[in-house]
């Protein structure tokens, strides 16, 4: 109890800091190669449920085009990752400027991941639970196969981590991570370059 009210949050703030006084020669070179290889902006922000359902900006460093159709759609994803943008995805280096975000308080280091505003109406009773905390930067689901998985078993992970939160469990997370990261497991969903969109989970799931 004492780590998910007042411990988690001050191993946020500590380690979110250092972390981007430390790597700030490596948001800067990102910065420059993004600018140089996708174009402005350099990030990409955009409205995420935080804890308790709370909205905020997410930030993450831009791995597509602004391509677009001749009608002035955008064009499907898989057609606006630039190969620099699937690098920085495989690597999880786009994912660096969300460390302000933790900082902030919008985010911890390990949490369920902040999904699009759009899915809060489409969430069961037990998955809007994956809400009780904050979002992550990396999760139980992510170390447990990311994109390759199905929607309901994401969120039976988030409930899961929710209603198990500890020190031990996180600490665990975050070095499964590491691996996945370095092994460079589950980026993909095989029908999308990421993830299909969520549209509701079936009575019988």
């Amino acid at each position: 109890m004492l780590y998910k009210k007042f411990l988690k949050r001050f191993i946020d703030i500590v380690v979110s800091l250092l972390a981007i006084i430390v790597l700030s020669p490596v948001y800067a070179v990102i910065a420059l190669l993004v600018k140089a290889k996708i174009g402005s902006p350099v990030l990409f922000k955009q409205k995420r449920p935080g804890k308790d359902g709370k909205i905020f900006t997410i930030c993450k460093f831009r791995t597509m085009t602004d391509e677009r159709d001749e009608q002035g759609n955008l064009l499907p994803d898989e057609m606006r990752l630039v190969k620099l943008g699937g690098y920085l995805r495989a690597s999880s280096l786009d994912e660096l400027p969300e460390l302000f975000n933790i900082l902030k308080g919008d985010m911890s280091f390990v949490g369920p991941r902040p999904l699009l505003t759009e899915y809060l109406p489409l969430y069961n009773e037990t998955q809007k639970h994956r809400h009780d905390v904050r979002p992550g930067l990396t999760g139980l689901a992510q170390v447990n196969g990311r994109n390759t998985l199905t929607w309901e078993k994401k969120f039976s992970y988030d409930i899961e981590y929710v209603n198990n939160l500890s020190f031990i469990n996180d600490v665990k997370i975050i070095f499964s991570t590491v691996v996945n990261v370095l092994k460079k497991d589950g980026i993909n969903n095989e029908n999308a370059a990421t993830m299909y969109k969520f549209t509701g989970t079936k009575e019988e799931d």
